[in-house]
């Protein structure tokens, strides 16, 4: 991740600016909905990362009680929401970390998520990133990437600012490394992924999934 990306994010301003908007953003909670369905209920370990102020996870919880989540992020502001989220909540462990750099040592999990992160980081760091998620899964688990992605043609990357309601004088999100679902999903699958596929896309909102094999 840049120092931009770091920098913004890092900010109570920032924070918030994204929070007040995250609500609005259209068809996410469909994106939310396919990857709910895509994590099995029996799964007993979770490892959210980049989880801002802890949606996600909060999400995957409901149905799976029983299920400890682990939640990772930069963003100390993001953080301080996802605590008072989780404020009564034991089963769950938040940690400030830098995806920029080697995932911690917390164990393998069931279930690995994301949503909105992993395009704030450089590419090669995305690849790499991608083989520790591997590496961290349990054999059957399931890697799960609501992400922001590159669109195709500058026409259609206008449309997605469009549908989210920026004026046309709007200025792309310094921190934004994007990039489009094939590579990405080429580079799932070269790390060992199966199945893998994007499961759900509008415009540029795309889950890219991926599973472990069995032995």
């Amino acid at each position: 991740m840049s120092g931009i990306a770091v920098s913004e994010w890092t900010t109570t301003e920032h924070a918030l600016s994204y929070l007040s908007r995250a609500d609005a953003i259209p068809h996410r909670t469909e994106g939310e909905r396919v990857l709910l369905d895509h994590v099995s209920g029996t799964v007993r370990r979770i490892l959210d990362l980049g989880t801002g102020d802890g949606r996600l996870l909060a999400l995957l919880r409901i149905d799976r009680p029983e299920s400890t989540g682990v939640g990772i992020d930069i963003s100390d502001p993001m953080l301080a929401r996802a605590r008072e989220r989780f404020v009564d909540d034991k089963r769950v462990e938040l940690l400030h970390h830098d995806l920029a750099m080697p995932l911690p040592d917390v164990g393998t999990f069931d279930a690995i998520v994301s949503c909105f992160a992993i395009h704030h980081l450089e590419d090669e760091r995305k690849r790499w990133l991608y083989g520790e998620v591997f590496a961290r899964l349990e054999p059957g688990g399931v890697f799960a990437n609501l992400e922001h992605v590159a669109s195709p043609t500058e026409r259609l990357h206008r449309r997605f600012y469009d549908a989210l309601g920026f004026e046309p004088d709007w200025e792309e999100d310094a921190s934004n490394r994007l990039v489009d679902v094939e590579s990405q999903l080429g580079w799932l699958r070269e790390v060992g992924f199966e199945d893998v596929d994007c499961y759900w896309k509008w415009l540029e909102l795309a889950l890219l999934l991926g599973l472990k094999p069995r032995p």
